[in-house]
């Protein structure tokens, strides 16, 4: 690590996480004099215990099931047990060499680094200690931390996701508090190492982010997987002992597992900093931005998840470019939040970016909208890999393709393309009119397409 320096810098930067080191890498990279100021470990959530150490136990996951499974695939072989001390030293292997790499950029960059909790005393200065760091800009990006429902204290076996990620042992039975994208990767996880597993979510179906027709997909498949799914019931209230937890529901009935993972979302850590206090526009603990990422403060900015919207690490990494680069008068293009790719990792896969078919219909009107359901089935590549799923294309007629929502194993890695799709506002014959490899799941973008366009191939109906 750099030695830090009191004094006066370009940027001066709270919190190391995705938006914050991504912002302190673009400003060094344009020239800036910056100070990164981080509580805990450079990388922050998403490094630490979020996207990376979930998706290792995912893949870890995926290897159990290919076991579990091979002889279908004509390979003799068997699944004797998980051992978890050594998920977890893979996990942690993968976490530590990309800490080592993210090291090693911000002291080849010549940023300042500056281990230590900061608070904001002035519109201008971060204090660390008895340490001040002025900056001609501020920027805000302190995260975000596992929320849980009041009364519902977490400890012992009713955890977060950050104690899930310890667990060096694997539950019989587990109830997964929460739907959305943490609690159906880890029900997918823990359902793959040999748990029984109840998601119970207060909406009315799984990823409610999500489009209407990914949900029941994921639903189907997980029902398949006998993963149980208990939706529009909420908790009134939980107990646990040494041995359980009970988790009761509104309508008087109860589930008792080994564990219970509270997945209800995420709160933004932005409390006791300071923020309030020097006049930062909140709420809620969200602070408040304009379409710059500037708050109510000249010059004070916020990125990544203490912005509202989609808590994401490739959000923050954008927001915090955009906002280096913003300052170095590059006069970057706002961020679209709808533009921002989506991926759940759970198996199936669910992979999504631009408008879900309602949100279309209501911006648009439902007669300027169609849409169009592509079938994994007809895909070589996926009766390859043994998946089903679909593409399903939301495009305004006789317009741009507005939203693409893809199911199956895999599919968060077609997300790309269909990312610029979305984003250069193509027609579906633009896309049509491509070439996509076959065999390939990449090829099922281009099947959709073509089908959109008039002229289908592998598609039946």
């Amino acid at each position: 690590m750099s030695e830090p320096q009191q004094g006066n810098y370009d940027i001066v930067i709270l919190g190391g996480g995705s938006g914050g080191y991504a912002c302190a890498l673009r400003a060094a990279e344009l020239g800036m004099n910056v100070a990164l100021i981080e509580r805990d470990k450079l990388g922050g959530t998403c490094l630490h215990k979020g996207c990376i150490p979930t998706k290792a136990l995912l893949h870890s996951a995926e290897v159990a099931d290919s076991t579990r499974e091979s002889a279908s695939f004509g390979i003799e072989a068997t699944l004797s047990g998980i051992d978890m001390n050594g998920v977890n030293s893979y996990k942690d292997s993968v976490v530590a060499r990309l800490y080592k790499g993210l090291t090693g950029l911000v002291n080849g960059r010549g940023i300042t680094y500056v281990e230590g909790t900061g608070t904001l005393t002035a519109p201008n200065t971060v204090t660390v200690g008895n340490e001040a760091y002025v900056g001609r800009a501020i920027v805000l990006g302190t995260g975000s931390y596992p929320k849980s429902l009041p009364g519902l204290e977490i400890g012992g076996r009713i955890m977060t996701s950050d104690q899930a990620l310890e667990l060096d042992w694997i539950p019989n039975s587990v109830i997964v508090l929460g739907g959305g994208v943490i609690g159906v990767e880890f029900a997918s996880v823990w359902r793959s190492f040999g748990s029984e597993v109840t998601i119970i979510e207060a909406l009315p179906r799984l990823v409610p982010a999500e489009d209407p027709a990914s949900s029941k997909a994921l639903e189907r498949a997980f029902r398949k997987r006998k993963i149980k799914s208990v939706t529009g019931a909420r908790l009134s209230g939980a107990v646990a002992d040494e041995n359980s937890v009970t988790a009761t529901l509104e309508d008087g009935t109860s589930h008792t597992a080994d564990v219970m993972l509270v997945a209800v979302g995420r709160g933004p850590s932005t409390s006791g900093m300071g923020f309030a206090e020097q006049g930062v526009t909140m709420d809620r603990g969200w602070v408040m931005t304009d379409d710059h990422l500037q708050t109510s403060i000249p010059g004070v900015y916020a990125v990544g998840d203490i912005v509202p919207g989609l808590q994401l690490a490739h959000r923050g990494f954008a927001q915090g470019i955009f906002v280096a680069e913003h300052l170095a008068g590059l006069n970057p293009n706002p961020i679209d939040e709808a533009g921002i790719p989506r991926v759940t990792y759970c198996e199936p896969e669910v992979a999504s970016v631009g408008l879900n078919q309602d949100v279309a219909e209501e911006k648009y009107g439902k007669d300027a909208i169609k849409t169009y359901e592509y079938n994994l089935g007809g895909n070589g590549k996926s009766q390859i890999l043994s998946t089903t799923g679909f593409i399903k294309l939301v495009s305004l007629v006789d317009g741009p393709v507005v939203g693409l929502h893809m199911v199956g194993s895999r599919m968060g890695e077609q997300i790309g393309e269909a990312e610029l799709i979305y984003n250069w506002e193509a027609l579906p014959e633009d896309v049509a009119s491509l070439l996509h490899a076959h065999p390939t799941q990449n090829e099922a973008l281009g099947e959709a397409h073509l089908a959109l366009a008039g002229k289908p191939l592998h598609a039946h109906g």
